[in-house]
């Protein structure tokens, strides 16, 4: 069994991720080209949940096929428990740990997701999350669908850099340093960091529809998917019991904004966010006991931002429905 709470009292977080790119030119030996990669993820992780989100939201599904792990996994690896035999249908492996072993045959880290393979070879490319759905929106231009919103406007970068750096070691990572937190002081270090960073939000948001310009750029998906799993896990599971998402007014109606907008919520599945954190942690949660609340009829609520302006897509138009490969099942959403 893994250990996750950090012995030394701080989590810190290895951030040494497989930094290759696919891009337009192909300057890292993997070019733009549709069919070639898929993208592996899990619905129960934050950052792979950024990558189903962009990828939908872009219309990169012909481009970029996707592979589903399973909401649980050993010490060793992510493994396809979805699929029928347990075997992923396009890479062929059980475990994720087989492609990036492919490439990488002594590779020392985590095996993370998401994870972009390369299906030709059956290697891992990369698993550097900020930078996947960065190259999704920058790189893979002409295979965006028509309508396919703008999330990194090149007029906005540096503002929404800046506004993802402090989301990321505040919010994003700031629930695991509290979860991972190996001391009590550790702990309530990474408590009131993590509740001023929300506090800021709050205030930057109470009178702007979304964290930078009048649409949803890549600092909003960023956020969600911490904002998403903030009451169903890390309240209770990590201890970030200030308050819920829902005693946040600001917080709440914000992230049900982006709940009800398509390739948003309809990406999440709080069954398998749950069966995750609460089975895996066994460090944390001993009994791997998975909680049967909390009540999510809340996401589906009104929540008024229409009033503070801002277009969701800018110029462009929703994503079509979900696939049906592609949609979460019956009874694991908000529905």
């Amino acid at each position: 069994m893994a250990a996750y709470v950090a012995s030394g009292g701080d989590f810190n977080r290895d951030t040494d991720y497989i930094t290759t790119r696919i891009t337009a030119d192909g300057r890292d030996g993997y070019p733009v080209e549709p069919g070639r990669y898929r993208l592996i993820v899990a619905r129960a992780c934050p950052w792979a949940n950024r990558a189903i989100i962009v990828r939908r939201l872009l219309g990169l599904e012909d481009a970029i096929s996707i592979g589903f792990c399973g909401p649980t996994h050993d010490a060793d690896s992510w493994t396809f428990d979805l699929d029928p035999g347990g075997v992923d249908p396009v890479l062929k492996i059980s475990r994720l740990k087989d492609a990036y072993l492919k490439r990488f045959p002594d590779y020392p880290k985590g095996i993370t997701v998401p994870a972009s393979v390369d299906v030709r070879t059956g290697e891992v490319v990369t698993n550097d999350f900020a930078q996947i759905t960065l190259d999704f929106s920058t790189e893979w231009t002409a295979y965006h669908r028509d309508g396919a919103p703008d999330l990194y406007p090149e007029p906005l970068r540096d503002e929404i850099d800046e506004v993802s750096r402090r989301v990321y070691t505040e919010v994003n990572n700031g629930v695991y340093r509290c979860g991972f937190a190996g001391s009590q002081q550790a702990y309530e270090r990474a408590y009131d960091r993590l509740f001023a960073a929300l506090d800021w939000l709050s205030e930057r948001l109470r009178n702007q529809r979304y964290l930078v310009g009048d649409t949803i750029t890549e600092a909003d998906v960023r956020l969600f998917t911490t904002l998403v799993r903030f009451d169903a896990v890390y309240h209770g599971h990590f201890k970030c019991n200030r308050h819920k998402l829902t005693e946040l007014p600001v917080l709440w109606a914000y992230a049900r904004d982006l709940f009800q907008t398509p390739g948003f919520g309809d990406t999440v599945d709080f069954v398998q966010i749950k069966q995750h954190y609460y089975i895996v942690h066994r460090d944390i949660n001993p009994t791997g006991i998975v909680p049967k609340g909390p009540e999510l009829s809340g996401w589906l609520t009104p929540h008024g931002r229409e009033s503070l302006g801002g277009r969701p897509f800018g110029d462009g138009t929703p994503p079509p429905p979900p696939r049906e490969s592609e949609r979460v099942p019956a009874g694991h959403g908000a529905g």
